[in-house]
């Protein structure tokens, strides 16, 4: 399986889709894990991949013998922390460039907008919070770069947003992965999660909308 079509599965089909990668064996298993988590929030160009959606499953897996849930964890850890110093440095070494040349069409000016007024309202804190928003995930450790932020005062929100929302949302899928209910009802669960996760994105949008239509 390629790590496109993997990701193809995923979006499609989360349960045959990690299925598949551990009937490949724990490296492929556990590597397409750590890839999608460090592309997610390390690079720029790839805010849509489902990183709680994926936690969650893998999580749900771990609970049945899929995964070792230490080594996931570590795994997801090492991804999530990674993942964000990566983008802090894209961020402050060629930010202002990828922002002026317009290329990442995932980086809307409402997108853009919405994370830069997320980090100036909530500051240092917002690394920690942003992981918890999809695209805001992906966008703010790279303004935060591109922005001048000290990398020792992010490094540290970096290290606890990243343990804490993988840690959530794998956890949430070991435990709640033995109850019937979840068995049953595992796709719309993930849908569920994907929709909850975007509706402060949409609604922040929805807004910045309204508001540009009421200043002109």
């Amino acid at each position: 399986m390629g790590f496109i079509s993997f990701i193809g599965e995923l979006l499609r089909d989360p349960r045959a889709a990690i299925a598949g990668a551990i009937a490949m064996g724990p490296v492929a298993a556990y590597g397409f894990v750590f890839l999608i988590i460090f592309i997610e929030t390390g690079v720029v160009f790839f805010p849509f991949l489902p990183g709680d959606s994926l936690l969650f499953a893998s999580g749900f897996f771990a609970h049945g013998g899929g995964f070792n849930i230490f080594v996931l964890l570590g795994v997801a850890w090492a991804a999530a922390i990674l993942g964000d110093q990566c983008n802090f440095f894209i961020g402050h070494f060629l930010g202002d460039k990828i922002i002026r040349s317009g290329k990442v069409k995932a980086m809307t000016p409402e997108r853009i907008e919405k994370s830069e007024k997320f980090l100036d309202k909530w500051g240092k804190l917002a690394i920690f919070l942003g992981r918890f928003f999809p695209f805001i995930r992906t966008f703010v450790p790279f303004l935060a770069g591109a922005g001048g932020m000290k990398w020792h005062s992010f490094v540290v929100f970096n290290i606890l947003g990243g343990v804490t929302w993988s840690s959530l949302f794998i956890l949430l899928g070991y435990f709640f992965g033995g109850i019937p209910f979840v068995q049953e009802h595992f796709e719309l669960l993930i849908i569920a999660i994907v929709a909850v996760s975007l509706v402060p994105t949409v609604v922040g949008l929805v807004k910045a909308k309204l508001g540009k239509k009421s200043d002109e």
